[in-house]
């Protein structure tokens, strides 16, 4: 079976050839489109006889991280259960939205952040910081170093954006097109926000005021030997800068300390890998060893550091154009990031803690 077939992010070319969007859902209320609202997808009114909480009146659903006297959370189970009945019936009825890409915003907040958010925040332990560099509105582009063998940094990072921006932003990470292959994954990956890998794709997302998130070194970081751990790998020929420019959206450099270790990779089955069409067969001193229980990620203590935004609206619309421009900006991106890598490494007090 042939390699793994891979779309370079600065191939400046149409997609029409990779994966297909899917079509748009529908338009209408009660879904994400319709306002952001703080965890909840439309007002939901309370059970017949519960008391309604302050703040609540006129279908206002309380703010997200309020409690009751009590201290659970506000509104209680039965408004949680009067929710959770109310995003079913949208479900069945087809009553919610998703965008061109086939972002699903309520299905993103409600269910797939409350699964991976135990990971991020028991398993994991992760600790954020500079969260304020992202901007609150408008476009930026999130450029972060990529590793782990499998791709949670990228699942990780997008949960870090959503529950730690103080203005509830999501993030719209940019894959390979090797995503949109796999079954079930294909499905999940759009409903997620996530889109193609290509330079199209991400200016129309920047224009319209997202924050975007990209992984230059793609499988060359993420499949590389645990020997090589936080030593970036190229960061190819500048197409994440260029379109950056086009935009005019701010380039913010994060750095992520953690993900290398949770499978440490001290071997590759190029043959297996060839057989199966991927880039690499990863082998660690669990998998394949111990079958499903060595897929188990090691759980290390991650740190996620978003550095000072690198502007871009004040070059002129041909500087997307200059090659010395973009080598400089994307060497200084990826000298910030490896440079906040060996600063959080010497900080750590160990791998586990």
């Amino acid at each position: 079976m042939a390699d793994a077939k891979v779309i370079p992010f600065d191939d400046d070319r149409s997609r029409s050839g990779g994966a297909s969007r899917p079509a748009r859902r529908r338009t209408g209320a009660g879904g994400p489109g319709s306002g952001r609202g703080d965890g909840f997808a439309a007002p939901v009114s309370a059970l017949p006889g519960a008391q309604v909480p302050e703040g609540a009146e006129g279908g206002q659903e309380p703010r997200r991280g309020a409690v009751d006297a009590d201290g659970s959370p506000a509104g209680g189970w039965e408004r949680r259960i009067a929710s959770g009945l109310a995003f079913l019936r949208r479900r069945v009825t087809g009553d919610y939205d998703v965008d061109e890409f086939g972002y699903d915003e309520e299905l993103t907040d409600q269910v797939l952040m409350s699964l991976l958010r135990p990971l991020a925040d028991k398993y994991f332990r992760v600790e954020v910081k500079g969260i304020e560099n992202i901007p609150s509105d408008g476009g930026a582009l999130i450029v972060a170093n990529h590793s782990g063998t499998l791709p949670l940094d990228g699942l990780m990072l997008q949960v870090a954006v959503h529950d730690h921006h103080p203005a509830d932003r999501h993030l719209r990470l940019l894959a390979a097109d090797l995503v949109f292959h796999l079954p079930v994954v294909n499905e999940l990956a759009r409903k997620a926000g996530h889109t193609l890998a290509c330079a199209e794709d991400a200016q129309r997302l920047l224009e319209t005021g997202e924050i975007v998130g990209v992984m230059p070194e793609g499988f060359k970081g993420i499949g590389k030997p645990f020997g090589e751990r936080y030593k970036l790998q190229r960061f190819g020929r500048g197409g994440f800068v260029s379109t950056a420019l086009r935009a005019g959206a701010p380039i913010v450099p994060c750095s992520i300390v953690g993900a290398e270790e949770i499978y440490p990779m001290i071997g590759n089955a190029k043959t297996l890998a060839r057989l199966l069409g991927i880039p690499y067969f990863p082998i660690t001193p669990t998998f394949p060893w111990l079958g499903p229980l060595g897929a188990l990620p090691l759980p290390t203590k991650w740190t996620i550091q978003f550095g000072e935004p690198i502007p871009t609206d004040g070059y002129p619309p041909e500087a997307a154009e200059d090659p010395m421009l973009m080598f400089n900006l994307t060497d200084q991106v990826r000298e910030q990031i490896q440079h906040t890598l060996y600063k959080l490494l010497v900080q750590r007090r160990s791998v586990f803690f």
